[in-house]
C-alpha cells in the first residue's frame, strides 16, 4: 500500500502548491470580458480541452457563446479564444503590436531545461536576446528559403527512397502513421542536424512521441503522468543531441570549418557579447526543431495516405501527374524544384487533407496590452488561443464541408481570406511551410510510383489532442505496381491548371 499512499501524498501536495501559487489576474478589474466560463477552480476547463479534443471544445463554445471570441481557463491561464476569419486576421495583423508568442507551462519546462539547471541561482539569462528565438536564428541565414530547400531536395528524395526500401518494400501490410514518423524524423535529422546516420535519432521515436504529447498537458511530475513520461523522453533526446553536438564540434575543429547544416550554424553562432550558446541550450532548441519538424508533417502525410487510399479516382489523378514527371527524367535523376512546382493536383489533395485534419490545431499568444476586440476587452497578460478549427468545417467558407474535394484549391476558386490557414499567417507564418510541402510531395511522388494501397479500417477512430492521429496507426494493404501497370498510364494525360494553397 506504500506506493498508493505515496502517490496520494504527491497528488495532494501538488494541488496545495497549485492553490498557493494560483496566479492572481486582472480580470476582476474588467467587467466587459468576452462571454464564456472559467470552469472548475484551478483546473478550469483544461480536462475537456485536452481530452475532449480542442476542435470540439472550440466548436461547442462558439455555438454557445460567440462565433468570434469567448473566454475560458485552460492550462492554468485565463484565455480568450479567437475564432473565425476575423479572429485569425486580428491575430496575424497584430503580432508584436498587441500580442506576442506564448508557450504553455509544460512546453516551457520541457524545452527550456537550460533555464532550470541550477535551482540555487537566479534563472540564467538565455544566450539569445529576449526578442530572438530559435525561429529567428534559423531564418537569418535563410535555411528555409526556396534556394536552400532546392539544394536539399535531392537529399530528401534519396532519403525517401531509402526509407521506402527499408520499411515498405516487401511487405503486404503496414501501419502508415508509425512509418511516417520514422520517415519525417529521418528527414528532420538530415535537414536540421546534417547527419547521414540518422538511426541514432529515429530509434528515439517513442521518446519524441512522449515529448509531443507532453507539450500541452498538466505539468504534474510524478510516475505515470503524461508530463513525467515527457520529461524522461526529453532527457533521452537531449542526451543524444548533446552527443551529436560534441561530434560536430570535434569535426569542425579537425577540419577547420563548420558544417553547413542548421545545427552547425547554431553551434558557431554567438550573442552580442561574443558568447557561444551552451550545449544544453542548443540541445533544447534543436529538440524543439526536431519535434516540430517530424510530428506535424507525419500527421499530414498519414491523412493524405488515408484519403488517397479511400478514393481511387484521386489516386489515379495523382499517379498520372507523377508519371508525367517521372517520364521526363532519367532513371537515376532525383526530384528538383521544377518537378515540385508541377505537382499541383497532388498538393491540392494534401491541402484538402489538412483542412479535414489540421496537423496542428492551434497555438497560443499573450496580450501585451489591454485589447479591444468585437466589443469586448481582453486584459493585458491574458493568453489568446488561435485555432484553425473555427473555419475549416464551416459551410459558409467551405460548401459541403464533409466532402473531400481537392478542386476547392483550383485556380480561380477564390477562398475567403483567413479561412484556410493550416500554417498560420502574418509575421509568425510557419517558417517550415515550404519544407513541409516538399516533404509531403516528395513522399507522395515516390509512394504512388511504387504502390497502390487499400485502407483496412475505413472508420478508424481518430485520437490526439493538438495533433490528430489514427488510433490504430492507419493499417493499409500494399499492392506493388508491375511494369505493365505503369505503362498503362499514358504520359499524354493533360494536366489541369491548379493553384497551390
Amino acid at each position: 500500500m506504500e506506493p498508493l499512499y505515496l502517490t496520494i501524498i504527491v497528488i495532494v501536495t501538488t494541488i496545495v502548491l497549485i492553490i498557493l501559487t494560483y496566479p492572481k489576474n486582472s480580470s476582476s478589474n474588467h467587467t466587459n470580458l468576452p462571454p464564456g466560463s472559467f470552469g472548475w477552480p484551478i483546473l478550469g476547463e483544461t480536462l475537456e480541452f485536452l481530452f475532449g479534443k480542442p476542435d470540439k471544445f472550440v466548436e461547442k463554445r462558439m455555438k454557445k457563446y460567440s462565433s468570434h471570441v469567448f473566454k475560458t481557463r485552460i492550462l492554468g491561464e485565463n484565455v480568450a479564444v479567437f475564432c473565425g476569419p476575423i479572429g485569425n486576421k486580428f491575430i496575424f495583423s497584430n503580432e508584436q503590436k498587441l500580442v506576442t508568442a506564448w508557450r504553455p507551462h509544460s512546453l516551457q519546462k520541457l524545452m527550456r531545461s537550460y533555464q532550470q539547471s541550477d535551482q540555487n541561482t537566479a534563472t540564467p539569462t538565455p544566450t539569445l536576446k529576449p526578442t530572438q528565438n530559435v525561429t529567428t536564428v534559423i531564418r537569418t541565414p535563410g535555411f528555409f528559403k526556396p534556394e536552400a530547400l532546392a539544394r536539399f531536395l535531392g537529399v530528401m528524395d534519396m532519403t525517401t527512397k531509402q526509407q521506402l526500401k527499408t520499411h515498405w518494400e516487401g511487405k503486404s501490410k503496414v501501419q502508415v502513421y508509425p512509418l511516417s514518423k520514422i520517415f519525417t524524423l529521418a528527414l528532420a535529422s538530415r535537414f536540421f542536424l546534417g547527419i547521414e546516420d540518422y538511426d541514432c535519432v529515429t530509434k528515439l521515436v517513442q521518446e519524441f512521441d512522449d515529448v509531443s504529447l507532453g507539450l500541452h498537458c498538466i505539468p504534474l511530475n510524478f510516475p505515470g503522468t503524461i508530463f513525467n513520461r515527457a520529461r524522461k523522453g526529453a532527457a533521452a533526446i537531449r542526451k543524444q543531441i548533446i552527443s551529436i553536438i560534441k561530434e560536430k564540434k570535434a569535426a569542425a575543429l579537425l577540419s577547420g570549418k563548420p558544417g553547413r547544416d542548421i545545427l552547425s550554424y547554431m553551434i558557431a553562432s554567438t550573442d552580442s557579447s561574443g558568447k557561444f550558446m551552451p550545449e544544453t541550450e542548443l540541445a533544447d532548441k534543436v529538440m524543439g526543431l526536431l519535434t516540430a519538424g517530424y510530428s506535424t508533417v507525419a500527421s499530414a502525410l498519414t491523412f493524405v495516405m488515408k484519403f488517397v487510399g479511400e478514393r481511387p479516382d484521386i489516386y489515379n489523378k495523382i499517379l498520372a501527374e507523377q508519371m508525367e514527371i517521372a517520364n521526363s527524367k532519367k532513371p537515376d535523376d532525383t526530384l528538383n524544384w521544377d518537378d515540385i512546382q508541377k505537382m499541383k493536383y497532388s498538393w491540392n489533395v494534401a491541402c484538402e487533407a489538412m483542412r479535414f485534419f489540421p496537423p496542428l490545431q492551434g497555438t497560443f499568444r499573450e496580450a501585451i496590452t489591454d485589447i479591444s476586440f468585437e466589443g469586448y476587452t481582453i486584459p493585458k497578460g491574458w493568453k489568446i488561443y488561435w485555432t484553425v478549427s473555427s473555419t475549416n468545417k464551416n459551410p459558409e467558407y467551405f460548401p459541403n464541408p464533409e466532402k473531400f474535394d481537392p478542386t476547392r484549391y483550383e485556380e480561380g476558386s477564390a477562398q475567403v481570406p483567413f479561412t484556410y490557414v493550416p500554417f498560420g499567417g502574418g509575421p509568425r507564418l510557419c517558417p517550415g511551410k515550404e519544407y513541409a510541402r516538399l516533404a509531403i510531395l516528395t513522399f507522395l511522388h515516390n509512394i504512388v510510383m511504387k504502390f497502390k494501397w487499400e485502407i483496412i479500417l475505413l472508420n478508424e477512430k481518430m485520437i490526439g489532442d493538438m495533433i490528430p492521429t489514427p488510433a490504430q496507426g492507419l493499417p493499409v494493404l500494399l499492392k506493388p505496381h508491375s511494369e505493365l501497370e505503369l505503362v498503362t498510364f499514358s504520359t499524354a494525360n493533360k494536366s489541369r491548371s491548379y493553384v497551390k494553397c
